[in-house]
């Protein structure tokens, strides 16, 4: 079985991940800011969870849970970077604080994961790095600005990391949700089409993830969709967009 960092943990995809990777008798070293749901995992699969509860934006936190799950395994086989966060920017009001830390919470934090998990993936057997993108990077959508513009960065971050960790043996897979049901999405206001219950993504990931695909994407009728249009001509892609956008708020 493997040694798995996985972040994000303690809730939505992440945290039925944890659970579908547990039952499959993985050890998991698990990251949230939120300890709580990570010691309940630990109660549950005693001598699988390796708590390491941290601020995955903060360097030195980062670092101290690469240590730690240096000194209890001293390699890993995979780390799945699924920790995030979502913003959306209101028409008529931008707010680069905003892209600024939804940037953070997606981008830098997985940059930082990935820093201090690479050094322990080279000593793991077959090492396997997986991301958490987005489908939403297929199409550019109203109010979906920052958190957008971060998934796309994580995208082409990912696969120029596949390229470039080829020689080191160390796979890469990206994986590209539709709408899942999560705390995240169910603060929402507007229309989530074909969205999925957080276990069954789960479950659809962690059946792929042995293949080690260059992608994991679902919905399959969702993802084709959002291929399609965002291949049209632009003054196309625009007419969608307006049509899906809001009238701006007075400020």
């Amino acid at each position: 079985m493997s040694r798995i960092w996985l972040t994000g943990a303690s809730s939505g995809i992440g945290a039925a991940l944890a659970e579908t990777l547990l039952q499959q008798g993985h050890q998991l070293a698990l990251t949230a800011r939120s300890p709580a749901p990570l010691q309940t995992l630990a109660m549950r699969y005693p001598g699988q969870v390796l708590l390491a509860p941290g601020d995955l934006t903060d360097a030195e936190q980062v670092a101290a849970i690469g240590q730690r799950i240096e000194q209890a395994w001293g390699a890993l086989e995979q780390l799945i970077v699924n920790a995030g966060t979502c913003e959306y920017l209101e028409p008529g009001q931008f707010d680069a604080t905003l892209v600024e830390r939804v940037v953070r919470g997606n981008l830098y934090s997985a940059s930082l994961t990935v820093q201090y998990a690479l050094p322990l993936l080279r000593r793991g057997q077959r090492p396997h790095l997986v991301a958490m993108c987005s489908a939403a990077t297929y199409l550019a959508l109203p109010r979906a600005g920052a958190y957008g513009a971060s998934k796309a960065a994580m995208r082409y971050l990912f696969e120029s990391l596949r390229i470039d960790l080829t020689a080191m043996g160390i796979d890469v897979t990206l994986v590209s949700p539709g709408f899942v049901d999560t705390p995240l999405t169910r603060r929402n206001d507007f229309p989530m089409p074909m969205r999925w219950p957080a276990e069954r993504a789960a479950r659809y990931i962690a059946q792929r993830l042995p293949r080690r695909p260059y992608e994991i994407a679902f919905p399959l009728p969702f993802i084709v969709l959002l291929r399609l249009l965002g291949a049209l001509p632009a003054a196309c892609r625009l007419a969608i967009g307006r049509r899906l956008a809001r009238p701006a708020k007075e400020s």
